[in-house]
C-alpha cells in the first residue's frame, strides 16, 4: 500500500494531524528513553489498552498489524512528548496559571431566575427575613435550569457565568443573598456558598504545560499549511 499523498490526506481531513505529527516527530527525533523509562512506558501503554499478559499483547500487534518497532513507538511517543513539553514549557507554566487563573476557579452558589423585578424582591425579602429558604424558592418559583436543583450552581469555573455575575460573586461573602439585579431579560436572586481558588499545584502545572504545547503546535502546523497553500500559487506564477 503507497502512502497517501497532501490532497489524499486532506481529502479525508487528516492533513492538520498528520502535519502536527510530523513536526512532532521533527522534535522527539534527539529525545532518547533509558531502559527505565522504556519499561514504565510499555507498562503504561499496557494499562491503556487493557493487556494483562504477552498473549493479549501479541493479538494487539496482529490485529493492528504492528511490527516490534511499531508497538515500542506507540509507547514511547506520549513520554517523549512530555519530556519535551516539561522540558520547553514547565518554566511557562506559572505565568499561564496567573493568567488564566479566573478560569480556573471554582464555585458553588445558588441562583434564582425571574422576569418579574417585583417577585424577584420579595422572594428576596422572605429570604432575608428567614420566612422561606432559597432552596424551597428556587424549586417553586425559579425560571431557569436551576430550578431542577433547587438553586444550586456547580462547582463551576468562576469565568463561566456571565461578567455581570462572575464579578458579583468575586466579591460577595459566603451565605449572602445578593439584592436582585437585572442580566438581560431576568432578574436575578444570588447567594455565593462557596469560592475555591485554584492552586498552582502538580497536576495544574501539568495541564498548563500541556496547553503550552498544544498552542505552539496548532501555531507551527499553521505556518506549514500556509507554505503549502502558497506553493501552487508560486509554481503556477512560476510557470
Amino acid at each position: 500500500m503507497s502512502s497517501p499523498d497532501l490532497p489524499t490526506l486532506a481529502r479525508y481531513g487528516l492533513l492538520r494531524p498528520f502535519l502536527r505529527q510530523q513536526l512532532l516527530e521533527e522534535l522527539l527525533a534527539p529525545i532518547q528513553l533509558n531502559e527505565e523509562e522504556q519499561e514504565a512506558a510499555l507498562a503504561q501503554f499496557r494499562q491503556d489498552n487493557g493487556i494483562d499478559d504477552d498473549s493479549q499483547l501479541l493479538e494487539l500487534k496482529q490485529a493492528l498489524l504492528l511490527t516490534d518497532s511499531d508497538l515500542d513507538y506507540q509507547a514511547h511517543f506520549p513520554v517523549k512528548v512530555w519530556k519535551y513539553s516539561v522540558e520547553h514549557f514547565s518554566s511557562k507554566a506559572e505565568s499561564r496559571f496567573l493568567a488564566n487563573k479566573a478560569n480556573l476557579d471554582q464555585v458553588v452558589y445558588s441562583l434564582l431566575r425571574t422576569a418579574n423585578p417585583n417577585l424577584a424582591r420579595e422572594l428576596f425579602l422572605q429570604i432575608s427575613e428567614g420566612e422561606s429558604s432559597f432552596d424551597q424558592l428556587a424549586a417553586s418559583h425559579a425560571e431557569g435550569p436551576e430550578r431542577a436543583t433547587r438553586g444550586i450552581v456547580g462547582p463551576v469555573p468562576l469565568a463561566q457565568a456571565h461578567p455581570e455575575l462572575m464579578q458579583r460573586l468575586g466579591t460577595a461573602r459566603p451565605g449572602v443573598v445578593l439584592e436582585p439585579f437585572p442580566i438581560g431579560e431576568w432578574w436575578l436572586l444570588v447567594r455565593l456558598e462557596s469560592l475555591e481558588p485554584a492552586s498552582f499545584d502538580d497536576e495544574v502545572a501539568d495541564a498548563m504545560i500541556q496547553e503550552l504545547l498544544d498552542e505552539w503546535l496548532e501555531e507551527e502546523v499553521d505556518v506549514r499549511l500556509a507554505r503549502l497553500c502558497e506553493t501552487p500559487r508560486q509554481a503556477a506564477v512560476v510557470g
